[in-house]
């Protein structure tokens, strides 16, 4: 009888993850067939393959980054000028004139946004995959199979598991069902396989359990690493031992998944302004702490969560990295004007599906940005009023202190020694 393993269930991410699934399936199935059964090779290769497929996608989101990073400035220059106030009309200005320069360059504020929301269901998808392999890959869950519907197997493992008093195997378990064994047979780690081993020597299930660790154990091996263990738990186990070389490739995993993030961050197109952290706007701030704050959050995550999160997590970053460099060098070809011409192109295909005129957004844009100028040289020429009346009330009050300070007095003899100044200026 077929066994359905444990899948996703979420809606939306268990349906992506079913057809992702069929792809790490069919990369396993190959790689198997040619006697190279390697969970990590397979999740190399299902990421080249699906961040490929996402290429497109891709373009879109660098193709967007670059045009705001050009908006940036314009943008900053806003929220500077509107900085402290929070009546109503000053806030319905700032956004009016933000939205004059989206619309000037013919993008949406939720440009970004939109590519994150159609990725983020693939990329939730791709971890329930990697998380769930016996569920995704037949071969592994059919191996594990042969001791999963061995009865005394089932009683003595999940005793074996109460004792380990861990959490995590604990609900992995908690169903019963021959799935769940399945499950919680591919979540042991390198020590809790080895104390299993060790329990159910003299069994009538000890051959079987240990051709499945046999083919398990090369299946999960990465560099040495247990695919299905996390770094801080080989790094633990394996200080005891004072198994470095391990320890090393553990700590590898985070530093590689920090360091290929700043990669990522640096390869994204930045505005040209450079400015002291005092100076840059809220938005600019939040941007530049995002970049900082992610490559750490990425660090922890893979040092805490399988190794085979963690490959996942680098070869992505790793990909997408060259997807940037390829998509920059695409876009260095074509000038700011011919990326805003055709991103205000898109953008009216758009508004004339919604019955909008095509011509519309340009010219609300033109006359916004010609409004935002007007009112940019109405309090330039305000400063320099009050600028000058401030000059002319300082040089009349000097004039009336000199002409009415009395004799002896300090204003007098300031006033002397500024005579004597000027006296000497004239003759230099």
């Amino acid at each position: 009888m077929a066994i359905k393993l444990t899948k996703s269930s979420t809606p939306i991410i268990g349906w992506v993850a079913i057809v992702l699934g069929w792809i790490m399936n069919g990369i396993y199935f190959v790689i198997n067939g040619i006697g190279i059964p390697n969970v990590g090779l397979a999740i190399i290769l299902f990421t080249i393959i699906v961040y490929a497929l996402m290429t497109p996608l891709q373009v879109k989101q660098q193709r967007f980054t670059k045009l705001n990073a050009i908006m940036q400035p314009e943008l900053s220059k806003i929220q500077e000028r509107y900085k402290g106030k929070k009546d109503q009309v000053s806030q319905q200005k700032m956004l009016d004139e933000t939205n004059a320069v989206y619309e000037k360059y013919g993008v949406s504020q939720m440009g970004s946004c939109v590519q994150l929301l159609v990725q983020m269901p693939i990329l939730f998808a791709l971890y329930q995959v990697i998380y769930r392999i016996p569920g995704y890959i037949t071969i592994i869950g059919d191996q594990i199979r042969t001791v999963a519907e061995d009865a005394s197997f089932v009683s003595f493992f999940t005793d074996f598991v109460a004792k380990l008093e861990n959490s995590s195997l604990n609900n992995s378990i908690s169903g019963g069902t021959t799935e769940n064994i399945i499950d919680t047979v591919y979540k042991l780690n390198t020590s809790q396989w080895a104390q299993l081993l060790e329990e159910g020597k003299g069994q009538s299930f000890e051959t079987a359990l240990t051709g499945v660790h046999k083919y398990v154990s090369s299946a999960t091996n990465f560099i040495g690493l247990n695919i299905s263990d996390s770094p801080m738990n080989i790094i633990q186990s394996s200080w005891g031992a004072k198994n470095w070389l391990l320890i090393f490739a553990a700590v590898l995993i985070p530093l590689l998944a920090w360091g290929t993030q700043v990669l990522n961050f640096k390869m994204m197109p930045q505005p040209n302004n450079k400015k002291r952290p005092e100076e840059m706007g809220t938005m600019e701030q939040s941007m530049q702490s995002m970049n900082t704050m992610m490559p750490l959050m990425s660090a922890f995550f893979c040092l805490t969560l399988p190794v085979g999160i963690g490959l996942y997590w680098i070869v992505g970053a790793v990909v997408r990295t060259i997807q940037m460099f390829i998509v920059n060098k695409m876009l260095d070809r074509e000038s700011v004007d011919d990326i805003i011409k055709k991103a205000q192109e898109k953008a009216n295909k758009k508004r004339a599906k919604q019955g909008l005129p095509p011509q519309k957004i340009t010219n609300n844009a033109h006359v916004s940005t010609r409004s935002i100028a007007a009112d940019e040289k109405l309090r330039e020429e305000e400063r320099a009023r009050k600028n000058a009346e401030s000059a002319q009330k300082m040089k009349e009050s000097t004039e009336y202190y000199k002409n009415t300070a009395k004799p002896g007095s300090i204003a007098s003899k300031a006033n002397m020694v500024k005579q004597f100044e000027e006296k000497n200026q004239k003759k230099k």
